[in-house]
């Protein structure tokens, strides 16, 4: 059991916490009318039982998670993990339970707050939130800023601001969702995510990826190690055409990444200076205006 432990420790707290969440079901007095068979919906308490449950768990929620904004409903989990309707409900209750998942209406399923995404009912603080950013941003540049959150393997933009300047690039606005990376806030968010999630993600949006200029899940890897090592993104002609665009991520308090901030013009309006200082821009007006995170 020390060994199971302790490998369980490996996978990070977020994880241990969703295992110890399951205890309860483990400690459930279900006795099966044969004792030489166990039905598929009661739980191991093994320390091989509880990992078999820990990965169903992780299954589901990456399901979950790939669904998009819609959300996914319990016959598509089903499909997907290949787990009956009663292990799967049993699953999303602990996953519920814990913060990982939320319910959307009354058959689907979205990723919950304690994955760093935004619910439905929070979109509304964050964008009012992160405008004044977007405002002081756009003021500094003279061009249009743009706020996005994630929404399964999606980006959901919230909010945007138009500058002075005479040229505004409006690429998205409010309300538009697409494959989580594609611009440059999406591609900052996806980027601070861990290496599971961006490959889960890229392969829920393998089709629509050739979509916007030719994206492939190779050329979005190699943006996304970029986007690590320079600390912000950059992005052009993929979601829109003879565009330039800068990103970063925005944290909420716990220090997990829930959203991007971007700013969009011309090619000829960004070169490399340019670049480099609408990033500082950008980092400045998240610092001195969300210094405790979302």
């Amino acid at each position: 059991m020390a060994d199971a432990q302790a490998g369980v420790r490996a996978l990070g707290s977020g994880t241990l916490r969703f295992l110890r969440s399951t205890e309860k079901f483990f400690r459930m007095p279900r006795a099966p009318t044969n004792r030489n068979v166990r039905p598929a919906d009661v739980p191991d308490a093994s320390p091989d039982g509880c990992c078999r449950t820990l990965r169903r768990g992780l299954q589901v929620l990456d399901a979950v998670a790939a669904s998009g904004p819609e959300g996914a409903r319990v016959v598509d989990l089903c499909r997907a993990v290949g787990l009956e309707r009663a292990t799967v409900h049993r699953l999303l209750a602990t996953l519920r339970e814990a913060g990982y998942v939320v319910a959307q209406g009354r058959f689907r399923y979205v990723p919950g707050p304690r994955l760093g995404l935004a619910a439905p009912d929070r979109m509304p603080n964050l964008a009012v939130r992160l405008q004044p950013v977007l405002e002081r941003v756009s003021a500094a540049c003279g061009d249009a800023a743009f706020a996005i959150v994630r929404e399964g393997a999606l980006s959901h933009c919230l909010a945007r601001q138009v500058g002075s300047h005479p040229v505004q690039v409006l690429v998205i606005q409010p309300g538009t969702r697409q494959p989580l990376g594609v611009g440059a806030a999406g591609l900052a968010l996806l980027s601070a995510l861990p290496d599971e999630q961006v490959e889960a993600i890229m392969a829920a949006n393998a089709a629509e990826l050739p979509r916007y200029g030719g994206m492939t899940p190779e050329r979005m890897r190699l943006l996304v190690r970029a986007t690590r090592e320079r600390g912000w993104s950059i992005i052009g002609n993929h979601a829109t055409r003879n565009v330039l665009a800068v990103g970063m991520a925005v944290r909420d308090a716990r220090g997990e990444p829930v959203a991007g901030i971007s700013v969009a013009t011309t090619l000829a309006r960004m070169p490399r200076e340019r670049q480099q200082w609408m990033a500082r821009e950008i980092r400045k007006a998240i610092q001195a205006l969300l210094p405790g995170g979302l």
